[in-house]
């Protein structure tokens, strides 16, 4: 991580520049992937403003904060880009999440059901969920015929009702509409 601080308009301190660098570099422990830190530090009509420019990969945060001592002022700035980075994170690790979650909904699974509980007979049930497509019927034979299942699963576009498709041999098909 680089850090790049410019003063304006008054001459920058050793005990500033230390104070802004190991402040900085306690944000490393919210994001890891920061590449630079621009600091601008200006002293304008007895108001201390310090400006914070942080870039981490694709995603590049400010933050401004204004107060009558400097040492305040960064902090302000800082606590500021830290809300955004703690913001920016939970929203990047909630996509992942939903990803991830959106992913494995296609699946299936399988559930043992006990149907007679007296000599504790066992059936599974296979569960696939899957996601229907608004088709007509022609288009949905030539799709079912394109896969290997002999059924097809799809929104049938003049009813706008989920229909099922199963072939019958190699000629005939039976549409079930609910």
């Amino acid at each position: 991580m680089q850090i790049t601080i410019t003063a304006r308009h008054f001459e920058l301190t050793k005990a500033i520049r230390d104070y802004v660098e190991s402040s900085c570099l306690k944000l490393k422990k919210y994001f890891d992937h920061i590449i630079t830190i621009h600091v601008t530090l200006a002293l304008e009509n007895n108001r201390n403003i310090c400006e914070l420019s942080m870039h981490a990969g694709k995603f590049s945060l400010q933050s401004e904060a204004e107060e009558m001592d400097m040492y305040l002022s960064i902090d302000n700035a800082l606590d500021k880009l830290e809300a955004q980075i703690k913001k920016l994170k939970d929203r990047v690790t909630d996509h992942q999440k939903r990803a991830l979650k959106e992913q494995f909904e296609n699946f299936s699974h399988a559930s043992d059901i006990v149907v007679n509980r007296a000599n504790k007979e066992r059936r599974t049930v296979k569960t696939k969920r899957v996601v229907t497509e608004p088709l007509d019927i022609q288009e949905a034979i030539d799709k079912m015929e394109e896969g290997k299942d002999n059924f097809f699963i799809f929104r049938n576009i003049e009813t706008d009702r989920i229909n099922v498709l199963v072939k019958k041999d190699e000629e005939n098909y039976k549409l079930f509409e609910p």
